[in-house]
C-alpha cells in the first residue's frame, strides 16, 4: 500500500499524464501574400470567386447557377404568409435532385440538407437559408436543386402571396447500404 502511495506520489511530481497527449495552442500564421493574390486556377479572372454556403445565410438564386449571398435585411418587397395563413398553400411541381461533389463521394459523406426556401408570389424562388448543411459542396449543390425548384404560388384573398416552405436534400451513396448484397 505505501509502495502504491509513493509511486502515485512520484508520478504526479514527475508530469506524467494518462498518456494523452496535450493539446499546444499555435497562433494562426497570416497567410504570404502571394497566397492571398493569386487566384484559384478553376476560376477564370472574370468569374467571381465560388460562394461557400452557411448556416442561417441567405443566398439568391441566378440564372447561371451561381450562388450569391444576400446582405440586406428581410424586406423582399413582397406579402409573406405562413401555410396556415394562405386560403391555398404552395404546391412544388418539380424538385430536381442534387449532384453528389467527387470530393464528398470519395470520402464517403452522407446526410442530409435542410433549406428554407421562400417562394415569390411570381413563380421563382426569392432566398434559400441555410438552416442544416453538409461539407465539401454538398450544401451548395442542394442550394442550386432548391433554385430549379419549380411551384405554384401560394393564394391569400385570390391574390398570389409569397411562402416560406423547408426543403430537405437527402445525400447517400448507394453502395453504403447495410441492405446490399
Amino acid at each position: 500500500m505505501k509502495l502504491l502511495v509513493i509511486l502515485t506520489m512520484v508520478a504526479l511530481a514527475a508530469g506524467l499524464q494518462s498518456g494523452r497527449r496535450t493539446r499546444e495552442d499555435k497562433p494562426p500564421v497570416p497567410p504570404i501574400e502571394s497566397q492571398i493574390a493569386a487566384p484559384t486556377p478553376n476560376a477564370s479572372p472574370d468569374e467571381p470567386p465560388a460562394v461557400t454556403a452557411e448556416k442561417n445565410q441567405d443566398y439568391r438564386c441566378s440564372e447561371d447557377g451561381s450562388l450569391a449571398r444576400i446582405l440586406d435585411s428581410d424586406d423582399i418587397g413582397e406579402v409573406v404568409v405562413s401555410g396556415k395563413a394562405a386560403d391555398t398553400r404552395a404546391t412544388i411541381t418539380a424538385k430536381p435532385k442534387p449532384s453528389y461533389t467527387k470530393e464528398a463521394r470519395r470520402n464517403g459523406v452522407q446526410g442530409f440538407v435542410t433549406l428554407r426556401v421562400l417562394l415569390s408570389a411570381r413563380g421563382k424562388i426569392a432566398r434559400v437559408r441555410v438552416v442544416k448543411g453538409l461539407p465539401m459542396g454538398l450544401t451548395e449543390n442542394a442550394i442550386r436543386a432548391a433554385c430549379r425548384m419549380e411551384f405554384k404560388p401560394a393564394l391569400k384573398d385570390g391574390q398570389p402571396v409569397a411562402q416560406w416552405l423547408i426543403a430537405e436534400y437527402v445525400f447517400r451513396l448507394a453502395d453504403s447500404s447495410i441492405f446490399a448484397p
